[in-house]
């Protein structure tokens, strides 16, 4: 660094970054010496109990989870058509309806985006 650049305003604004770093590293090793951490992992220990029991809304059986993927898809493609609809309309018949086919655009892409997710993590064997 040049002399002339010790006396800004950025230099000091890093050397109070450099500072503040070091001093939050300090703490949480000081913080871990207390005995604290006994009751740390009793904490983990209990959330890690129940892992092994799965709750009733995890337990969708195979045929639930495609009649949902079905009642997903059914308006996805009201949407789609919809949304397809108002831009042959735009295009071909001059319609002003732009807003319109652009709200419908983006309720499309939101519920193809959930239910590509959704069908993703239930029907893709991990």
């Amino acid at each position: 660094m040049k002399a002339s650049e010790t006396g800004s305003p950025a230099f000091y604004h890093w050397l109070l970054l450099l500072l503040a770093l070091l001093v939050a590293t300090g703490i949480a090793p000081a913080r871990a010496a207390d005995g604290k951490q006994g009751e740390d992992i009793r904490i983990m220990q209990s959330f890690a109990q129940g892992q092994d029991e799965k709750s009733e809304i995890v337990q969708i059986t195979d045929k639930q989870k495609s009649a949902i993927m079905f009642y997903m898809g059914v308006p996805l493609i009201l949407l789609l058509l919809t949304t397809a609809g108002l831009g042959v309309a735009m295009v071909l018949y001059r319609k002003p309806v732009f807003l319109a086919h652009m709200i419908f655009a983006g309720l499309s892409l939101t519920l193809a985006l959930a239910h590509a997710i959704v069908g993703t993590v239930w029907f893709y064997p991990f």
